[in-house]
């Protein structure tokens, strides 16, 4: 790994574990600021029922690569910015706003596990698994809340702080209706969104965390909200194109943590389905047949492998491989910043490159 990412990483893990202890206890700055003066009964104890499964996921990793993003475009427009005036906020202060784009990953994970029915996450077992559908769905509710907490702690102007905070709320609400398009499909066996419908999820969905990372790292950075807006535009392209590589890698190897063919069981309108639906419209009552018998089997139901070799029939997994590919890397050239172009190519699974 670059060297300077490694030194930017560790940097990012200690904001993150500042704004997200394992214990509130006897941290009475994090408390009044999480939660103000509280009444006497509500004890250290309690609170933690929200931190514990929200750290526990934190720590179990992850790529970090939003917020990495995140100060990379902060780099790329304070540099910009130190050659006319300076950055509008410092780059102690912009690694203490990556919680923003981490946390909020963090709380979506949690709740598309729920949603999804998944078991595991990251290899292990899902946050609704091991504390319980309530507390799972509680906490993580709590923690997107909880991240913009750090946006209060920051030293700087009103408009700037307010312009970050509207900059993640207009987002995490783009993320819920990515998540309830996405929802709607595959409740509906039967139905097959059109291609356009699904980058529009996506770019909601899963787009939106790079989107966040790259407007806030470019505000933090001095640009224009014009500029800022635009370099999100780039990075959700982005994560459009990772989102696809990941519905490729589903049907194929399996993800990372998951079982291969999970995305069948859970019903999705993944990018490969699409496409074979389209050039082989007579088989979308089959595909729909075996994510319902998958659904009802679990992930070693015949009905997963049965669906993965149709879809290999029409060429329409490699097809979608190559969209993703050629998304990233033509948004990338994109970026002014060869940093940038090197996080997002050493991204890409080497058999996809």
């Amino acid at each position: 790994m670059n060297k300077e990412f490694r030194i930017i990483l560790d940097n990012i893990e200690a904001s993150l574990n500042a704004a997200l202890p394992k214990s509130c206890t006897g941290d009475t700055d994090w408390t009044q600021a999480s939660f103000g003066t509280l009444p006497a009964g509500a004890k250290s104890e309690y609170i933690d029922k929200l931190i514990e499964p929200n750290k526990h996921l934190v720590e179990l990793g992850g790529k970090r690569w939003r917020p990495l993003l995140l100060m990379l475009c902060y780099k790329m427009c304070a540099e910009k910015a130190g050659k006319e005036g300076s950055p509008a906020l410092t780059e102690e202060q912009t690694y203490s706003i990556t919680p923003l784009v981490e946390f909020v990953h963090t709380a979506s994970l949690i709740h598309d596990d729920i949603e999804d029915s998944a078991d595991l996450r990251r290899g292990k077992p899902a946050a609704h698994i091991t504390y319980g559908l309530d507390t799972a769905l509680n906490a993580g509710a709590w923690l997107y809340f909880e991240a913009s907490v750090c946006i209060n702690r920051l030293n700087a102007p009103e408009a700037l702080k307010l312009r970050l905070y509207e900059t993640y709320t207009k987002e995490l609400r783009r993320l819920h209706l990515g998540q309830a398009m996405d929802i709607f499909w595959h409740r509906n066996p039967d139905f097959f969104p059109m291609e356009e419908e699904y980058l529009a999820m996506v770019k909601n969905k899963t787009g939106t965390l790079a989107s966040l990372a790259a407007k806030l790292g470019c505000i933090a950075g001095g640009l224009s909200i014009e500029e800022a807006e635009n370099f999100g535009g780039i990075a959700a392209d982005i994560g459009i194109g990772f989102q696809i590589i990941d519905d490729v890698i589903n049907l194929t190897t399996g993800n990372p943590g998951k079982e291969r063919g999970d995305d069948i069981v859970e019903g999705k309108k993944s990018l490969p389905v699409l496409i074979h639906a389209g050039l082989c419209p007579d088989d979308k009552p089959k595909i729909a047949e075996f994510m319902k018998a998958a659904a009802a089997g679990g992930i070693h139901s015949p009905a997963v492998e049965d669906c993965i070799a149709l879809l290999n029939k029409s060429g329409c997994i490699q097809k979608a491989a190559e969209r993703g590919r050629t998304l990233i890397e033509q948004s990338c050239a994109k970026f002014h910043s060869q940093q940038i172009q090197e996080l997002f190519t050493s991204m890409i699974p080497e058999n996809f490159r």
